[in-house]
């Protein structure tokens, strides 16, 4: 078996599900809770790392996952009971993301944010994505624990948690 990607996009699935299912579990209040920007929240961090895994795949692929392109963004967090659609919607987001391990490695070329017009291999766009989830996870733990919420137990998520849990 050659090493790929698919590891990988398999635990970050698993572990952006288990993130939501620990914030389904805290009261409403830690949803607002933040390490050091109060405007970089836990339910702002949550609907980030979801909605910007649907643009990632949008941008690999060219197939819209769970918003259509020129729609608005997913519909923000604002309360646990928010959550269940946000896992169901991550869901639909880490399967797309998941499929682009099947397309050619090729250079895309689109305008980035900013209106800067730049090439990004589909590779480096879903390792991004990869790397993307896992970073502000880690921010999620560490915005509840500032604010003395249970963090979620990173290392319950990292990839040797993941090969136990699952066997993959």
């Amino acid at each position: 078996m050659t090493i790929s990607l698919d590891r990988l996009l398999l635990h970050m699935a698993w572990a952006n599900q288990k993130t939501i299912a620990h914030l389904q579990t805290l009261p409403e209040e830690s949803l607002k809770a933040f390490a050091t920007n109060p405007e970089w929240f836990v339910a702002e961090i949550v609907h980030h790392i979801v909605d910007s895994a649907d643009h990632y795949s949008y941008r690999i692929s060219g197939v819209p996952a769970v918003t259509q392109p020129g729609d608005p963004c997913i519909d923000d967090v604002t309360q646990i009971s928010d959550l269940a659609r946000i896992k169901e919607q991550a869901v639909i987001v880490d399967k797309a993301l998941f499929e682009c391990v099947k397309l050619d490695d090729i250079q895309l070329e689109f305008k980035n944010g900013e209106g800067n017009l730049v090439k990004r291999w589909r590779s480096t766009i879903l390792s991004q994505a990869i790397h993307h989830a896992t970073e502000h996870r880690a921010q999620i733990a560490s915005a509840l624990e500032a604010k003395g919420f249970t963090p979620p137990d990173l290392d319950e998520l990292d990839l040797w948690a993941y090969e136990i849990e699952t066997g993959l």
